[in-house]
């Protein structure tokens, strides 16, 4: 049961899209207060568990610390860190009582999970105009369906997007990009995608591309293509200020950007220099903008990434002229006076400054809003910008599209891969932790980027993340520039890199197939265990552990020379490895602890009891798959039921993509 309560004047997100009516009475579930802004606190069982916030810090039970959603440029993943790029207003209650709410406000809001105070969660913003769902069902999970079907269908990318990718920043020219495939394909290793960072721009300017690097970029796309690479180009926010720019003439002429409370064109400068951001919060910029995905479209380009969309600002106009101020008064001040953190206090204040962010304006059709009040909604507007322009460009074709920053809503238009992560061992049990809670949220296309995107990853952590992102709907790796290359053929014994991104393509008959049944019966990817075991009180307290669909049981090994880990299996399963030789280890465990032993190039899966699973023959890309000859991995006697279709198309729903298979 879904009940929906409006405070104030709330701004219209479109994060729901099924129509709920207003409840005028009280809303029994916890303590309202509109004293100051709006907050709403709530007593705790000690058994309760929070689950939810999508993309956010530590683990997939939320209790014990504070979540501020207020999407943030940070790439520093630090364990205090409260806020991330996205903002997932959705939690779970999961104990005496199952319920979810969603907190449908697009500026900054506090979960305070018994942080203050151990049994007490309390949500606050300063603001009191927001709409609050209130969601109540037999279970966690089905207070989730119930949640995901209000908001709509998630994102569904091509088929080709579950293949390995390779990126990095600092890929500048077209020999670059063929080298990247050439290391790839003379080793066989498997590959789809080869994604394009901001040097593929000229001077960084969005929808161009450098005509010294890439002097006919039409052809080398089709000749990537017939490589059988799909070149993912990145798509940031700001748009350069300069004159003869076509972008920016006619965003200007149109009106299309940001303005100052005066009606001026906000500035701020991002990686272009000076730029100012499209207003994607008007229909008619958000047309306008999406519209212009048409110049790569038209040379061949069928997949997008975008960033900075928080939006992120190096520093403003404004920002800039107060720190250059307020240097000219440092300078002249008695340095036997000067407080320790002042200059650094300072200089690193002008980035992403909340004073920034209230500083400009949105046209959201006739009404005009302070930025600051809407800030979250940000990158999902610039993502369905695009998404709506791929319906008008290229309608009834799929193009992939993912996204940093979000907002609940922005799942119907594109995924998201977690942000600017490090070369670090945790952030590989974080990106485990975090896949869960972004599926509860209705962000099914997920993944992180492999190896760390900053810092020097090494062999053996970027083996063990390869070996969890097979099971990852996006599987990247990503670094950037100044760091350690890390594309897989650049370390020792390349072909165990090889086996592992092999088993990938093996499973995806089965990946493809879950993701799907996942977004076509608004369910879950990745789930908790306890979602799968809920009677079994183990299951609450295991969050390296996870289901995938209802079959397998993923259980990836994120420790520093490791040699395996400790597993628990709430009940019988058949422990499988896919082996560097090519074959496959599988038996059968029985309910308990386990200690498994996992070698850097093995793949370690389990499948539940009387369960099933396909497997293809190895491949190098998503369209040598052959998904007329599949094995069946698991228990005798066993079906499994695969989904499958051409992985271009929109026609979802006929059942003929349905396909039963005995064991």
């Amino acid at each position: 049961m879904i009940k929906k309560y409006i405070f104030g004047a709330p701004i219209e997100t479109e994060a729901v899209i099924t129509t709920i009516p207003e409840c005028k009475d009280i809303p029994e579930a916890g303590i309202i207060s509109l004293d100051n802004g709006f907050s709403w606190t709530y007593t705790m069982a000690d058994d309760d568990i929070v689950y939810g916030l999508g993309e956010a810090n530590r683990g997939i039970n939320k209790r014990g610390y504070i979540y501020v959603n207020n999407c943030n440029d940070e790439p520093l993943h630090t364990e205090d860190l409260e806020s991330l790029y996205a903002a997932h207003n959705f939690i779970v209650l999961s104990g005496r009582r199952n319920m979810g709410l969603f907190f449908d406000y697009p500026a900054k809001i506090t979960f305070d999970i018994g942080y203050s105070y151990q049994d007490t969660l309390t949500v606050c913003c300063e603001g009191s105009d927001l709409t609050l769902y209130i969601i109540d069902g037999t279970s966690a999970l089905d207070v989730i369906r119930q949640f995901r079907k209000i908001i709509g269908r998630s994102y569904i990318p091509p088929k080709f997007a579950f293949g390995f990718g390779q990126s990095r920043w600092g890929y500048k020219t077209e020999k670059d990009f063929k080298d990247v495939v050439e290391g790839y394909r003379s080793r066989h290793i498997p590959l789809d995608m080869v994604y394009m960072d901001i040097d593929y721009m000229e001077d960084y300017k969005d929808f161009t591309v450098n005509p010294q690097n890439f002097p006919d970029f039409e052809a080398f796309v089709k000749d990537m293509k017939a490589s059988k690479i799909h070149l993912v180009p990145i798509i940031d926010a700001g748009v350069k200020i300069e004159d003869g720019y076509s972008i920016y003439e006619e965003g200007k002429a149109g009106g299309y950007f940001c303005k100052r409370e005066d009606g001026s064109d906000f500035a701020a400068t991002v990686w272009p220099g000076r730029t100012h951001f499209p207003d994607v919060l008007n229909t008619e910029a958000r047309q306008w903008f999406g519209s212009k995905y048409k110049v790569l479209t038209d040379a061949g380009i069928d997949g997008f990434w975008n960033d900075m969309n928080e939006p992120a600002i190096f520093y403003s106009d404004e920002g800039m002229d107060d720190l250059q101020a307020f240097l000219k008064d440092f300078a002249a001040m008695d340095p036997e006076e000067i407080p320790q953190f002042l200059l650094n206090d300072k200089v690193n204040g002008i980035k992403n400054s909340p004073r920034d962010y209230a500083a400009f304006y949105h046209d959201m059709d006739g009404i005009k809003v302070r930025h600051d009040k809407v800030h979250n909604l940000y990158g999902y507007y610039m993502t369905r910008a695009a998404g709506e322009a791929f319906d008008r460009i290229c309608p009834g074709r799929r193009v992939l599209m993912f996204s940093r920053s979000s907002y609940i809503g922005m799942h119907r238009y594109g995924g998201v891969w977690t942000g600017d992560n490090k070369s670090w061992w945790s952030h590989l049990l974080l990106n485990i932790k975090m896949m869960p809670s972004l599926n509860m949220c209705g962000f099914l296309y997920t993944g992180a980027d492999l190896g760390g995107f900053s810092g020097n990853t090494t062999r053996d952590l970027l083996l063990r993340w390869l070996a969890f992102g097979v099971f990852t709907p996006l599987m990247r790796d990503h670094s950037a520039l100044g760091t350690r290359e890390q594309e897989c053929y650049r370390f020792e014994r390349p072909e165990d890199f090889r086996h592992v991104i092999s088993v990938r393509y093996r499973l995806i008959p089965y990946l493809y197939s879950e993701f799907m049944k996942a977004a076509l019966n608004d369910d879950l990817y990745f789930k908790p265990l306890a979602f799968a075991y809920p009677d079994d009180p183990m299951a609450t307290s295991i969050e390296d552990q996870l289901i995938l669909g209802n079959e397998v049981m993923v259980t990836p090994v994120y420790t520093q020379n490791a040699p395996g880990r400790y597993v628990y299996l709430l009940e019988e399963m058949l422990f499988v490895k896919f082996m560097p030789d090519g074959s496959i280890f599988s038996e059968i465990m029985a309910a308990g602890h386990h200690y498994i032993q996992v070698a850097l190039n093995e793949v370690p899966l389990f499948v539940r009891k009387g369960h099933c699973i396909p497997l293809a023959a190895p491949a190098e890309t998503v369209d040598a798959i052959d998904t007329r000859n599949l094995e069946l991995l698991g228990y005798e006697g066993a079906t499994y039921t695969l989904y499958d279709d051409d992985g271009v198309s929109k026609d979802y729903d006929l059942a003929g993509h349905y396909k039963t298979y005995a064991k």
